[in-house]
């Protein structure tokens, strides 16, 4: 199936590892020059020379705090300088939900909830604010927003509302947008093979006498009783920004290799 992605020109926060990363090259893979955006620059320099070597599209590095307005509004309009334009938007920047962060009622502060929204909702709702107008001026436009299975579990307040909030922040903006030719969704990975998790269980393996292998199959709750690697997310999400996905907009797309026993609908 051809996408139709061919000479679109994107932006993904978060593109220095991760889910983020894996978005960047399968959206460049499909002919699309892409803005990588992350805080740490040296990463993210690096991210970019390797996947504009491996995909021979443009890919730009601009490190960015979305947590910064001025920031936020800057990463647009060099996108728009650099590619004359911008047609997706991919929001993947978000500090990962990890062991020891408080998840029980009495250790959740406002702070623990006010960061986790900070940083990934209102975050996302900055980039989205930023190039809603070019999209809407030319007619056409993807938003995915990716979030987390953690939306439909009630194992952490913060990591929940966090969740939520993107999915409902997704539902507002398709609603609005959409007859200006923008398409919003929401994306929720579940356990996912990126960089990060690859190390800690290299670690992890090397401690316990284990391998690798033994572990992810540990972790392996889902129906398809194997982890999704990032770059298969990354599948999903390409289809997403295309003009293929016309038919999908303001929904969740959950992408953790299924859920078993529970029925959503």
């Amino acid at each position: 199936m051809d996408l139709g992605l061919d000479g679109k020109r994107a932006i993904v926060t978060g593109g220095s590892r991760g889910i983020g990363r894996a978005v960047a090259r399968g959206l460049a893979l499909e002919g699309v020059d892409v803005v990588i955006a992350a805080r740490d620059p040296e990463a993210l320099e690096l991210a970019a020379k390797e996947l504009a070597q491996e995909t021979g599209r443009r890919v730009v590095a601009v490190p960015t705090d979305t947590g910064d307005e001025d920031a936020v509004r800057a990463l647009v309009q060099r996108t728009v300088a650099e590619f004359g334009g911008v047609d997706i938007l991919v929001n993947a920047a978000a500090t990962p939900w990890s062991a020891g962060k408080p998840t029980d009622f009495d250790s959740t502060t406002d702070d623990v909830v006010r960061e986790e929204v900070e940083i990934k909702v209102l975050g996302y709702l900055r980039t989205a604010r930023a190039v809603a107008p070019h999209f809407v001026e030319q007619g056409w436009g993807r938003i995915v927003n990716i979030s987390g299975l953690g939306a439909r579990q009630a194992s952490s307040i913060a990591q929940t509302i966090r969740n939520v909030s993107v999915a409902a922040l997704t539902k507002n903006l398709a609603d609005e947008l959409g007859p200006h030719g923008v398409n919003v969704t929401v994306v929720h990975p579940g356990r996912t093979r990126t960089e990060r998790l690859t190390e800690r269980f290299t670690e992890q393996a090397r401690i316990d006498g284990v391998t690798v292998d033994e572990l992810e199959d540990g972790i392996a709750t889902n129906s398809i009783r194997r982890l999704v690697d990032a770059s298969e997310v990354a599948d999903v999400v390409t289809f997403l920004a295309s003009p293929r996905s016309i038919a999908i907009t303001g929904d969740a797309v959950a992408a953790g290799g299924g859920v078993p026993g529970a029925v959503y609908y």
